[in-house]
């Protein structure tokens, strides 16, 4: 399930990259119009959802597996830039879209590319990076995992 709902996120987040690239470079006022509006849906509808998932079923996974949530730094790192993600998209990412989208159905222009481009931008770096943790698993125990690895031992 935390595969799944990672790779759903991966994906919505190249999704708004493609929708705010489209939004910003087109002079199109009915493409901007279009682009935003769909951006809002994904990040309404879709994006929290996904998000949350990718958080609890992450966090269960950790708890009920080897490798916690606190005895491996790539583990740590993963939750904690995911509860960053998580709280950028609900405090930061879907504001930008939904004032984009506010600015452009009253007719005016797209009021920043910004607003649009920088949380997929940030969004997608997070994701890459932390699948490749994911798989490279780097740098070891904490100094919680090393101790509870020596009282086992």
């Amino acid at each position: 399930m935390h595969v799944i709902a990672s790779a759903g996120w991966l994906g919505l987040t190249l999704g708004l990259l493609a929708l705010g690239i489209t939004a910003a470079s087109d002079g199109s006022a009915g493409t901007v119009e279009a682009s935003v509006r769909a951006m809002k849906l994904f990040a309404d509808w879709l994006l929290l959802p996904v998000a949350f998932l990718t958080l609890f079923s992450g966090l269960l996974l950790s708890l009920g597996t080897k490798w916690g949530l606190a005895r491996y730094r790539w583990v740590y790192t993963k939750f904690w830039l995911t509860l960053a993600t998580t709280a950028a998209t609900v405090f930061a990412l879907r504001p930008g879209v939904n004032s984009a989208v506010t600015a452009v159905a009253a007719g005016g222009p797209l009021p920043d590319a910004g607003d649009v481009l920088f949380g997929p931008v940030v969004s997608l770096s997070a994701y890459v990076f932390m699948t490749v943790i994911s798989v490279l698993k780097p740098w070891g125990k904490t100094r919680r995992g090393r101790e509870r690895s020596q009282t086992f031992a």
